[in-house]
């Protein structure tokens, strides 16, 4: 079973995410940006090293160059610089010249497991995240002469009106994540998993195909980015029933469950504990 990121959803509302969507094994070619030249070289340790004129403004295992934008009057070129992977996003790295000044460089993202899309207008960026269910995230704004500043706050919400028999898996396009996009099943989760929904849906992050099993519940597992065998997840669905079942390895022997692992079904509590097992 393949894993894969739901970052490529959160592409949907960018404009403009630049060479991290896509392959990109040409050597990029200088750059040229308020009088002098943007450059990407590589070094003996396979890091790419972002420059301007000789001057270092960032490395990684990977850097793209995006593009080069106005803000006011303001050119600002911008670079997605990471680890490489799939489970995190790079970083944005903003290059600008002040006029009568010297190049400067910022980094947004870099402890944030990579920077959020990013929107731009006529006077600022916007990184725009991605909430997961049950989670709260700041909308964040830079421009040249502000910096960057938190803007407000995006709360993930499902669908209004979608109720059960809307649940389709083949159109969860960042894996089982998207079931919560539905609103009865969304208000059912928040009943079960209280507070802990943000860090139960963080455990599917990095998420598996949604299989079935022959009696039509759909189901799957995933992992934290970047720990994947570690507090693995496992979500089912019973649309039929309209019962949910989460599962997170722990400390302890048995995962935690909600609801408790008593009130499970046999198929789906064998089909679980298959599941988190093959991930050990």
């Amino acid at each position: 079973m393949k894993l894969f990121s739901p970052l490529a959803a959160g592409a949907l509302i960018s404009i403009g995410l630049g060479g991290f969507a896509i392959a990109h094994d040409e050597k990029q070619a200088p750059i040229p940006f308020e009088g002098g030249t943007l450059t990407i070289t590589e070094n003996a340790d396979q890091e790419k090293i972002v420059a301007f004129d000789g001057k270092e403004l960032a490395r990684n295992y990977v850097a793209y160059f995006d593009k080069i934008v106005d803000l006011a009057g303001v050119k600002v070129a911008l670079f997605d610089v990471g680890d490489g992977g799939n489970a995190c996003g790079p970083a944005a790295v903003l290059v600008w010249k002040p006029q009568d000044g010297d190049i400067q460089s910022t980094t947004v993202g870099a402890g944030d497991c990579g920077a959020p899309p990013a929107a731009v207008t006529q006077n600022n960026f916007f990184f725009v995240p991605y909430p997961l269910p049950g989670e709260t995230l700041p909308v964040k704004m830079w421009a040249p002469d502000t910096g960057l500043q938190v803007h407000g706050d995006l709360t993930y919400a499902p669908l209004p009106g979608t109720t059960w028999t809307d649940l389709d898996p083949q159109q969860f396009v960042d894996g089982i994540i998207g079931a919560f996009r539905n609103e009865a099943l969304y208000k059912t989760a928040r009943e079960l998993l209280g507070s802990e929904m943000a860090n139960f849906a963080t455990s599917l992050k990095v998420n598996g195909g949604t299989e079935k099993t022959p009696s039509g519940i759909f189901y799957a597992r995933g992992c934290i980015p970047h720990a994947c065998g570690t507090y693995d997840g496992f979500m089912a669905v019973d649309p039929k029933a309209k019962k949910l079942y989460f599962a997170q390895q722990s400390d302890q022997p048995e995962p935690k469950a909600w609801p408790a692992l008593g009130e499970w079904p046999a198929e789906i509590r064998d089909t679980m504990n298959s599941a988190l097992t093959a991930q050990q």
